[in-house]
Order: C-alpha cells, then structure tokens, then sequence
C-alpha cells in the first residue's frame, strides 16, 4: 500500500474541508501544501521589480540572468539584493568577485532577459546568447548590459544562506551590495526627476510565465500625512 500518497490525499481534503469553513477566504498552510493548480505565493507578492544580474568569473567570464526575487532594501548607502534559488552561476561568480551590476528590464529588453534565463553551462556567454552588448562599468569590473536604460555598479556587502522557522538551512541565499555608481539615461529624467514609466519597466507575475508593465495611467499619489 502507498501510504505517502494516501497521507498526500488525505492532507489535502484536510485543507478543502478548513476552506470549506470559510465562504469567502481560502487558507492552507504551505508546508502542508497549497491544494491549487499553481502556487500562489509568487502571485500575491507581485509583481515584482527584476533582478536582472550581470557577473563574471575569476577568469572574466561573463554571465547575464534574471531573477524574480529582488528588490531595495536601504536608502544611505543604497542597498538592493537578490535571492538565489539553489546555487547559480551569478551566486558563485559574486562570491569570487564580490562585484555585480544591476540592468533594468524594460519592454523592448523582455526577449533577451527571457534568453538570458536559458539554462546552459557556465562558460556559456549571456550577453552573446541574447545578443545584448556589455559596456564597461566605472567602478567595478562587471560590465553591464549597454541596451539597458539603467544599471547599478555594486559591490557585495553580504551573503546570506536562508534558513527557516526551524533553524534548518534552505538551498537559496540572499546577495545584498552596495550600489556605488548609477547610470541613467537622460531622457528618463523629466526636470530632474526619474520617469518610472517612460523606462516601461518590465515586473515579474506570480505564474510561469507571467509579467506586468507598469505604465502612467496607473499612477497615484499619496502624501504622508503630517504629525501636528
């Protein structure tokens, strides 16, 4: 008798029935599974800024990937991260190096960020896989992607292996740096002030192949409310 499949089973009506005691919230606990076609977690915490890296190697060795766990995580000095999701080769290259830069995707760049999250071998160039054009960097020695209309030079301030509530180590490690230079294309600066959706950013969905673009009807404001 399979009785790992009959525990899978049976923790799954489990699930239904506790949604069934709620006619307008759907509830699961993830270590027991979620009981949907797809995973909603990446959906709801979404969509999000891309984290499209360039690296390169101890032998100058380049390499270009995107991934969908970034973001920024202080003002001064500005610090951004990204998770790797198992060991990859921007991770082993950072660590040798301790240098990367930031592109951002834009619309007309979506393809060849799509091409350069192909899976293929470490000595296998991105920027020439997705025929984009590497561009020296001013502070670092990872070059960026020259069609990006911006990008961050940074440098690694930490590397940290994830854990969960138990203490147990998980396969994904958090890469935090410094961005130390930025460049910006001027005509995304509108009297002085950056023009998030001229740069038709490109953000990433919650299903397998989805992705958003941000545009100006979208846009609102909303002022911190004073203290008096």
């Amino acid at each position: 008798m399979n009785f790992g499949g009959w525990r899978m089973n049976l923790d799954r009506l489990q699930i239904r029935l506790e949604t069934l005691m709620s006619d307008d919230q759907y509830y699961y606990e993830p270590a027991r599974g979620h009981g949907l076609p797809h995973d909603p977690f990446n959906a709801i915490i979404g969509p999000r800024p891309i984290g499209w890296i360039s690296s390169q190697d101890a032998e100058g060795r380049l390499n270009l990937a995107p991934y969908s766990f970034f973001n920024a995580f202080n003002y001064t000095p500005p610090i951004i991260g990204f998770a790797s999701v198992g060991r990859k080769d921007s991770l082993n290259n950072i660590e040798r190096t301790g240098e990367f830069a930031w592109n951002l995707v834009t619309r007309p760049l979506a393809e060849a960020m799509n091409q350069s999250c192909a899976a293929v071998s470490p000595e296998v160039d991105e920027f020439e896989l997705s025929n984009l054009t590497p561009v020296a960097s001013r502070r670092i020695a990872v070059p960026r992607v020259a069609q990006s209309p911006v990008s961050f030079e940074c440098k690694v301030t930490q590397i940290l292996q994830l854990q969960g509530a138990n203490g147990d180590t998980v396969p994904t490690w958090l890469v935090l740096g410094e961005v130390v230079a930025v460049h910006i294309a001027k005509a995304l600066l509108k009297d002085g002030i950056y023009d998030t959706a001229a740069a038709e950013p490109v953000l990433r969905g919650g299903g397998p192949a989805d992705y958003f673009q941000p545009g100006p009807e979208s846009l609102f404001r909303m002022w911190r409310p004073s203290m008096n």
